[in-house]
């Protein structure tokens, strides 16, 4: 086999690759479709569904108190989705996900009644008695507790379930509820029902008696059954509260999400539909401007959208709209690696190196600075997945992803299609371009102006900081996440005259009792409602009153309520992660160039580009919510990714520094050299966040927008800060050794 013939059979096998992950991607392997897009798992903002958070009552609860209250409230949530999944969260918290519910608001009223559950005896009217609307306590549980009259709580239930058994008449079929009692309570009930027969015992729920059924035999088996149910459905509610009920532990909602499906689906088609619009352009620009080695990395990013689809499916990732967000974004990113490669083989070209000399040197000399430049993303993704919860974690884990089959993709895939398009006659220089003789551009000279520019931007956001502050409001625009309330996106039948819409504040205000923020999503007849925190009943009665009043489709209102204790957490964690990320990539860089100078100006830039994002969010008013995490770190990560370019360049120049060089001459020249690589980079990725800008849901551009500005400015501070502050900082170092008086 001659080595064209090699070649064709290697691009062969590697469309086919292509065209099977492709395939795989979309349709999936069998009747589950396994490995597919839409076989990926998809979180709550995406399926729509309810989400909460509980914090126990308790301070300090056991493991295995949590544990119990985890596993029971499980049982509950059964009812209501076979993938509903509980989990702990920390040492005093649980979560609750129910995806794909469609009467959200009746499922949290009925996980908010996470209430006491007794059993207890009494002689008629001692502890309880009958009236018109049924069995009602006649004392308070305090003093009923007290005399000794509680049989068992809810921490001795161990399982309570609907069945239907044989009536006792022995004609026909009735509902009970069954219940199963641990071993505590299993030896509590026995010696109670013995000396009960022929009386009732009261089961009692959050105060009020749900049931009093009369004992007939002494239970010696810890199993015992409600009987007098109407039907199925009245003692599967039975069971269901008596499960509730049964927690080891008292919660307290602290957080809470109500997401309607149909808002769910459409996140999901405007972000597919951004990502897929932003990769054709994203393509389309790499075989513009690279030619074949452009084709060769458009099918190594086609492989590896197949690839991030079962990887997905693989670990089963709950996919997130951050999280989609974030494999957008890891797309752009992706193509940065083999930018870095192909400017590489450009610059080895225009020395008279051969193609395929050039293309081995290319991908030998990008490998320090592709390597170096993931690791320090990889660790802004850690510390979010650490730090973060919910979307945020999502994001980490996407992004994460994302870079680890970016690089594997760009140096073997890449490499190997590359290696087959000239092994069947792509071998002529035109066909991958020369980089032309650059003019040295004078970087360290214009430090000082451009210094200058960023200051006053930054300046700029203080200000507006400052004005918001003096008139009565907050130096940013505080989201939920980072304050605390309750949030209602409400989508109206038709758009909302200037009547109405004043007559839906006095709506608001009426039935709170309280004024609330109300802003129109522009373009759209979707409303915002921002308050204080909410109770339960409160958010109930008002989307009941907007449901009446206006006709609106309580399924796509999206509703949002966080606790200040939760809020204030949102900002220290989003404080501390920005710093221990930071901390992290100062080491790593320090390790890697074995130079502090080079690990202090890689810093500088990243709070510089913090600052400018600052001023973004400050001046456009742009809510400051849990996206702000993910968008402040992918910045922090973006942004030293490619400052670690130019440094990578510097190290290298300054090896194979001559005599006549100064350290001057060699910053200019490093990030001049470097100056295609990173406007390419930059503007691919910018693409990209600009099509979920575009097309985005508001929750994404909320994202998108600071995230723009955050690519423009590290573009800015890689190329036009970096370079020059590290120049200064060694030319000071050099001067105070030479200033050194000789021992």
């Amino acid at each position: 086999m001659n080595h064209k013939t090699k070649a064709m059979l290697s691009l062969f096998l590697t469309v086919l690759v292509t065209a099977a992950l492709a395939f795989v991607s979309i349709a999936g392997i069998g009747p589950e479709k396994l490995f597919s897009a839409a076989n990926i798992k998809r979180g709550l903002d995406l399926a729509g569904g309810l989400s909460i958070t509980y914090q126990t009552v308790k301070e300090n609860p056991s493991q295995e108190e949590l544990s119990d209250t985890r596993y029971k409230l499980q049982l509950r949530v059964d009812n209501y989705s076979t993938e509903a999944a509980v989990y702990q969260e920390g040492t005093n918290r649980i979560n609750v996900d129910i995806p794909g519910v469609s009467d959200a608001e009746r499922i949290l009223k009925e996980l908010g009644q996470a209430g006491s559950i007794y059993f207890i005896h009494g002689e008629g009217n001692i502890v309880f008695d009958y009236v018109e609307e049924g069995y009602v306590l006649t004392k308070t549980m305090e003093k009923i507790e007290a005399a000794g009259d509680v049989v068992l709580t809810g921490a001795d239930i161990f399982k309570a379930e609907a069945v239907m058994q044989k009536s006792q008449s022995g004609v026909g079929n009735e509902y009970v509820v069954a219940l199963t009692l641990n071993d505590g309570g299993k030896v509590k009930f026995a010696n109670a029902t013995r000396i009960s027969i022929g009386k009732q015992i009261a089961i009692v729920y959050d105060g009020k008696v749900i049931s009093a059924p009369t004992v007939s035999a002494a239970i010696t088996d810890g199993k015992a059954v409600i009987s007098g149910m109407e039907n199925f459905e009245k003692a599967s509610q039975l069971a269901s509260t008596i499960r509730i009920g049964a927690l080891p532990l008292e919660l307290t909602e602290i957080r809470s999400t109500v997401v309607g499906a149909q808002l769910g689906e459409d996140a999901i088609n405007t972000s597919l539909f951004a990502a897929a619009v932003g990769f054709a352009c994203v393509l389309l620009f790499m075989v513009v401007y690279y030619r074949i080695p452009g084709l060769a990395a458009g099918i190594a990013l086609s492989i590896y959208v197949g690839l991030m689809v079962i990887v997905l499916n693989v670990f089963d990732v709950t996919l997130t709209l951050q999280g989609m967000a974030g494999i957008i974004l890891s797309v752009g990113m992706a193509v940065d690696a083999n930018v870095i490669i192909f400017q590489r083989i450009r610059e080895e070209l225009a020395t008279g190196k051969t193609v395929r000399s050039s293309m081995k040197l290319g991908f030998g000399k990008a490998l320090s600075a592709i390597v170096d430049g993931n690791v320090t993303t990889l660790i802004a993704a850690f510390v979010l997945y650490f730090l973060g919860s919910g979307g945020v974690k999502g994001f980490a884990i996407t992004l994460a992803i994302g870079i680890l089959l970016s690089m594997f993709t760009a140096l073997t895939v890449t490499r190997f299609v590359l290696n087959a398009l000239y092994g069947i006659g792509f071998e002529h220089e035109k066909f991958y371009g020369i980089q032309k003789e650059r003019k040295t551009l004078p970087f360290t000279k214009n430090f000082g102006k451009f210094g200058a520019v960023s200051a006053v931007v930054i300046l700029a956001g203080f200000i507006f900081m400052g004005v918001s502050v003096a008139k009565g409001d907050e130096a940013l625009n505080y989201g939920l996440d980072f304050k605390g309330g309750t949030s209602l996106s409400v989508t109206f039948p038709e758009e909302l005259t200037e009547k109405l819409n004043k007559r839906l504040e006095d709506t608001v205000s009426a039935t709170l009792s309280m004024t609330s923020e109300i802003v129109k999503v522009t373009g759209e007849n979707t409303y915002i409602i921002k308050t204080v925190e909410l109770s339960q009943e409160q958010r109930a009665e008002l989307i009941h009153v907007l449901a009446a009043d206006y006709g609106v489709d309580t399924s796509l209102i999206q509703t949002e309520n966080i606790s200040g204790k939760v809020s204030g957490e949102m900002k220290s964690s989003a404080i501390q992660a920005v710093i221990i990320a930071t901390i992290c990539m100062l080491i790593y860089i320090w390790i890697r160039f074995k130079n502090f100078n080079f690990a202090a100006s890689a810093v500088a830039a990243l709070a510089h580009d913090v600052l400018i994002v600052l001023t973004v969010y400050a001046v456009g008013r742009i809510a400051v919510g849990n996206t702000f995490i993910a968008c402040m770190l992918t910045i922090v990560g973006y942004s030293i990714n490619a400052t670690i370019v130019i440094f990578d360049r510097i190290r290298e120049n300054l090896a194979q520094k001559a005599e006549e060089q100064s350290l001057a001459e060699i910053v200019d020249t490093s990030v001049t050299e470097t100056l295609s690589r990173s406007i390419n980079s930059s503007l691919t990725t910018f693409v990209m966040v600009v099509m979920l800008a575009v097309f985005g849901v508001d929750t994404i551009q909320e994202f998108a927008i600071p995230l723009m500005a955050g690519i423009i400015a590290g573009a800015w501070s890689s190329v036009c800060i970096t370079g020059g502050l590290w120049y200064l900082l060694e030319s000071k170092l050099k001067r105070q050794k030479q200033e050194l008086p000789e021992e």
